[in-house]
């Protein structure tokens, strides 16, 4: 397999597009409204609850700067939410490098462009299995696969790409962007792909916790089986 190795790019990249996908809705406001502030011609993407919270939030202002991630890729969400986020315009929008030509021609060709910030936290798994009546099918639902994917290749790309998991760092993050008119620097990129990682491997510890101690038997009260 061969990788991309990078020998340059950017301390300080301007937050121009950035997905916000959230279960912990905590501080949203805070955000949405100071990033807009800070950058009126930002863009965001967004989905499901989250896009109706920020719409609310922002009111008049959320006019040509947020988009349903839907009418970005071209693709209607699935039903029940299924797959909203996993897009190849989504990902290379992430994971493309700055002065990497044939990312670029990448972009132009799908029409994509660069995501330099996701704002996202997951499903509430360990809430949901910690309830004592919960069962195998609801903990199923719960296994978040959009988020995970979206933070670990934000969190890859850190030399480009903001990854923000948790609330309390919303106003340590905007506090850059307003003494760096709207950019975000190298190494604060690096210490929140450090908490992303430790965030997915926490949450995938969790399942694997609950799979490894559910019984077989508890599956099968959950379904009719045919066949």
């Amino acid at each position: 397999m061969s990788i991309n190795i990078v020998e340059k790019t950017d301390d300080l990249v301007t937050v121009n597009n950035i997905l916000i996908s959230v279960s912990d809705k905590n501080g949203l406001d805070e955000l949405v409204s100071g990033l807009v502030d800070i950058n009126p011609d930002i863009n965001i993407l967004s989905t499901g609850g989250t896009f109706s919270s920020i719409n609310k939030v922002l009111g008049d202002k959320a006019n040509g700067r947020l988009n349903q991630v839907a009418d970005y890729t071209g693709q209607p969400e699935t039903q029940g939410g299924l797959v909203k986020t996993l897009d190849f315009k989504i990902y290379l929008g992430l994971l493309t490098e700055t002065y990497n030509s044939d990312h670029a021609n990448d972009l132009a060709r799908t029409g994509a462009i660069p995501i330099d910030m996701v704002v996202v936290n997951l499903y509430p798994f360990s809430r949901t299995v910690a309830r004592p009546d919960t069962t195998p099918e609801l903990a199923r639902g719960n296994i978040d696969i959009g988020g995970p994917c979206m933070l670990r290749a934000a969190a890859k790309n850190f030399i480009r790409v903001a990854s923000v998991v948790n609330p309390s760092d919303y106003s340590n993050v905007l506090n850059e962007l307003r003494q760096t008119s709207g950019k975000i620097s190298l190494k604060t990129r690096f210490s929140l792909a450090r908490k992303a990682f430790e965030h997915t491997a926490v949450y995938d510890r969790a399942i694997a916790d609950y799979l490894s101690t559910t019984g077989f038997d508890d599956i099968k009260k959950c379904y009719t089986l045919n066949g």
